[in-house]
């Protein structure tokens, strides 16, 4: 699919990519696009659209290139965040004869929201590069509130970990087992969220040093580097908080389970002695004297309770239960 837009009075609308109004395009909007979509954009601005497998090569030099006058700026973008299992996936930016073409593969949802705010709303989308800073901000405005969500439900979780609502130690398991899945997925978010402002960091440091700007690009292009660098360290913030939650939630299973143990080892204990004195007198021999005395009976049941009682007595005061 194309999506192509031109500006009039700086608002960006839809126009068709073909005919009268390719001319007056400044931003082509490419999602998965197919052989003779690809073709199309290639013979119009005489460019080389990478592939899916080309846009997905980690080396910084398949990443950030110029070629023909054409410069190639891919990042890591970050979609479907509000869903269990987010999406990850690589934008190609293409700045070329006075056109921004974006390539991708995912929908994140912040080009849907650039695309309809800039359509009412002048952003600074005087030309290309002007809609390049415009949609990256938009990414990381909308990255921020992710990261904004995501403290909000580790504070959360947190509640969870260290004041436990249910009451059986049975139910406490289970709502650990779950928090212990929502802080993995969290983990992957925050890592791949992470892995996005890197690349971002690395396109406008790029594109500053490789085509050099105007006194309000740069200005936007610092703003944007500040950002993305505080973004950084707050989600790596976040990050040592998971883990540090992660390791705090497999303390309490482990304390739960080494209380369930040592409730068992204590009663073990206690019926320990008493269970003796039983197997003595429950023996089969012939001659035993306890057997004719007529308080026997009586005296074994006292000499139980008093074999329970004191290792009881004796581990209370301890304090092992």
């Amino acid at each position: 699919m194309i999506r192509a837009y031109a500006l009039r009075d700086g608002l960006l609308v839809p126009v068709e990519s073909e005919g009268e109004t390719r001319d007056a395009t400044v931003w082509i909007d490419m999602i998965a696009p197919t052989d003779a979509e690809e073709t199309l954009v290639e013979d119009w601005l005489c460019i080389d659209v990478p592939t899916r497998d080309e846009m997905g090569e980690i080396e910084t030099s398949s990443r950030l290139y110029a070629e023909n006058g054409a410069i190639f700026m891919t990042a890591i973008v970050t979609a479907n965040t509000e869903r269990e299992r987010p999406l990850t996936g690589p934008v190609t930016f293409i700045l070329v004869g006075g056109k921004l073409i974006t390539l991708r593969y995912i929908e994140p949802s912040s080009f849907a929201r650039f695309s309809e705010r800039a359509a009412r709303v002048k952003l600074g989308c005087e030309n290309a590069t002007g809609i390049l800073f415009a949609l990256l901000e938009e990414i990381v405005g909308r990255a921020a509130d992710v990261l904004e969500n995501v403290g909000g439900d580790i504070g959360e979780l947190s509640e969870r970990i260290f004041h436990p609502a249910a009451a059986k130690a049975s139910r406490r398991d289970r709502d650990f087992q779950a928090i212990l899945r929502r802080l993995g997925r969290k983990e992957e978010l925050l890592a791949s969220l992470q892995e996005s402002f890197h690349t971002l960091q690395r396109i406008v440091s790029y594109h500053t040093h490789i085509v050099g700007t105007e006194k309000a690009s740069r200005n936007r292009s610092r703003s944007l580097a500040r950002d993305l660098t505080a973004l950084s360290d707050y989600a790596e913030r976040l990050s040592n908080k998971i883990t540090f939650l992660l390791d705090a939630t497999l303390g309490m299973i482990s304390i739960e389970q080494n209380t369930i143990i040592k409730i068992v080892s204590v009663a073990a204990t206690i019926f320990l002695p008493p269970t003796l004195v039983a197997s003595i007198y429950g023996m089969n021999f012939e001659i035993m004297p306890e057997l004719a005395w007529p308080y026997g009976y009586p005296a074994a049941i006292l000499i139980m309770v008093a074999a329970a009682a004191l290792p009881f007595w004796y581990i209370k005061k301890k304090g092992w239960l």
